[in-house]
């Protein structure tokens, strides 16, 4: 193929791969309590094993190479300006959304803010690596070979965030919507990180640990209270699933 063509690709499949996760909702029929714990549960270890090894560790990683010693400073300020970005949403909601909503709403606000917040900085990393992949004369298969492990992480990713908004807004089509939607940011993030590519990488940890913190956040304030109902361990069982699930794809990819 040729270098554009790799390009094209490494843009796209990303978010891609989001919108055919977004599409298992439509295989869900059931509307019942257990099923909604267990996919919250599920969702949630797939969001927490992405905040740890999609982003919290690639930004330490990141960090150590150009800070040293004090890598810390940007992975720890931005992990906690991630949560508080996540707490001035939660004041914003509430002025657009009225108590009678029982929080449902509010709830799917901060989710769907928070998964797309970290898709930013995924495509912003994919950029990056064209880019410099580029300006280098390195392989730029190489970069699509990185692009294309995050396009399959996405697809869980995917899954993860239409079938919360599923349980939200009981819509399959809005919760497909919304799924696609927080993927849409990606490609055009994809974009800047490539024109951007020789100035971004100092923010790219600041970027990762931002998302990790409010992601984090979403699911101790928000998922993981709902995941232990009438005390059986069936959502926490689902909770491990997920996490190992997206263990595996973030180590192997």
């Amino acid at each position: 193929m040729s270098n554009l063509a790799y390009i094209i690709l490494s843009f796209t499949l990303p978010c891609l791969l989001t919108t055919l996760g977004s599409t298992l909702v439509f295989f869900f029929h059931s509307q019942s309590k257990t099923l909604n714990t267990l996919t919250l549960g599920l969702a949630s270890g797939v969001m927490l094993s992405a905040s740890i090894f999609s982003l919290l560790i690639p930004a330490l990683e990141n960090a150590t190479a150009s800070m040293g010693n004090l890598a810390f400073l940007p992975i720890v300020l931005g992990f906690v300006l991630g949560g508080v970005f996540l707490v001035f949403l939660d004041k914003i909601s509430a002025i657009f959304f009225e108590k009678s909503v029982k929080n449902s709403k509010k709830k799917a606000f901060k989710l769907f803010t928070a998964i797309t917040i970290h898709n930013i900085p995924e495509g912003l990393s994919v950029g990056f690596a064209v880019g410099t992949a580029l300006a280098s004369g390195s392989p730029i298969l190489l970069s699509f070979i990185f692009a294309l492990g995050i396009a399959i992480q996405n697809f869980p990713e995917g899954l993860a965030t239409a079938l919360p908004m599923q349980n939200c807004f009981h819509s399959k089509s809005k919760a497909f919507l919304l799924g696609t939607v927080s993927g849409l940011v990606e490609p055009l993030f994809a974009i800047i990180g490539f024109f951007l590519a020789a100035y971004i990488g100092s923010l790219l940890p600041w970027l990762l640990s931002f998302s990790a913190g409010a992601m984090i956040y979403v699911i101790i304030e928000e998922m993981l209270p709902e995941i232990h109902p009438d005390d059986k361990s069936y959502g926490s069982w689902a909770f491990v699933l997920g996490f190992v699930i997206m263990m595996i794809l973030d180590i192997c990819l």
